[in-house]
């Protein structure tokens, strides 16, 4: 089974994503998470990658295609994968195509989650993470604080604030969003695999129910 997210910043893509990789038994890979992890560990691709994701910009395709075709070699995907965060253009999408096509797979559901701004803005300036790269555990100040402020509850790091949850580049991430990205959905709405759905406080539609219908409409 492939499974897409896609979905504004914050827009709940991870969460709703590890609910499905523990349903399904099938990984969830975090394209951002992959970017940090070649940042991290001083790469050339990765201060490439950095340059980019500092200013809130997409990571050009080129980049962006080269660390997700290794990704997609290793074992653990061979019996399907849920990705979060690619593709992120159009262009993405019809490589990831032709990737799936010639290992005989193809895309299952493309989860598509639509959410307020406003909701968006304030999940991504009040999120805090772990910074123990083995937990990675993630907070909102707001919705989901850690019991102790700055501290995780899982592993008792400290939390912190990436650079670019901050404010303007958050707001710039979002119109870089709607410019780039959100015309993949139209690419896939007419593969006939796009499931529009809202996660939205303001509706009572948080992570769990929207899992619960996407799990439900694929077991259908």
């Amino acid at each position: 089974m492939v499974i897409i997210m896609l979905g504004a910043p914050a827009s709940g893509k991870g969460s709703v994503a590890e609910i499905l990789s523990n349903e399904f038994k099938i990984p969830a890979i975090s394209s951002g998470d992959i970017f940090r992890k070649y940042i991290s560990n001083g790469s050339e691709i990765g201060k490439k990658a950095n340059e980019y994701m500092t200013k809130g910009e997409l990571v050009p395709d080129d980049l962006t295609v080269e660390l997700i075709t290794s990704r997609l070699e290793e074992d653990d995907v061979k019996d399907g994968l849920i990705l979060d965060g690619f593709p992120r253009t159009v262009n993405q999408a019809k490589v990831l195509d032709e990737m799936l096509e010639k290992k005989n797979k193809k895309i299952d559901i493309v989860v598509n989650l639509e959410t307020p701004e406003d909701e968006i803005l304030e999940r991504i300036t009040n999120r805090r993470i772990c910074s123990n790269s083995e937990c990675k555990a993630i907070y909102n100040t707001v919705l989901h604080p850690s019991k102790v402020e700055g501290i995780c509850d899982k592993c008792g790091s400290k939390t912190y604030q990436r650079d670019d949850d901050k404010l303007e580049k958050a707001k710039n991430r979002l119109e870089v969003y709607y410019r780039e990205t959100a015309p993949v959905a139209d690419y896939y709405k007419k593969t006939g695999v796009l499931y529009s759905t809202v996660l939205s406080k303001s509706v009572n539609r948080m992570k769990d129910e929207v899992a619960k219908d996407v799990i439900d409409y694929l077991k259908k």
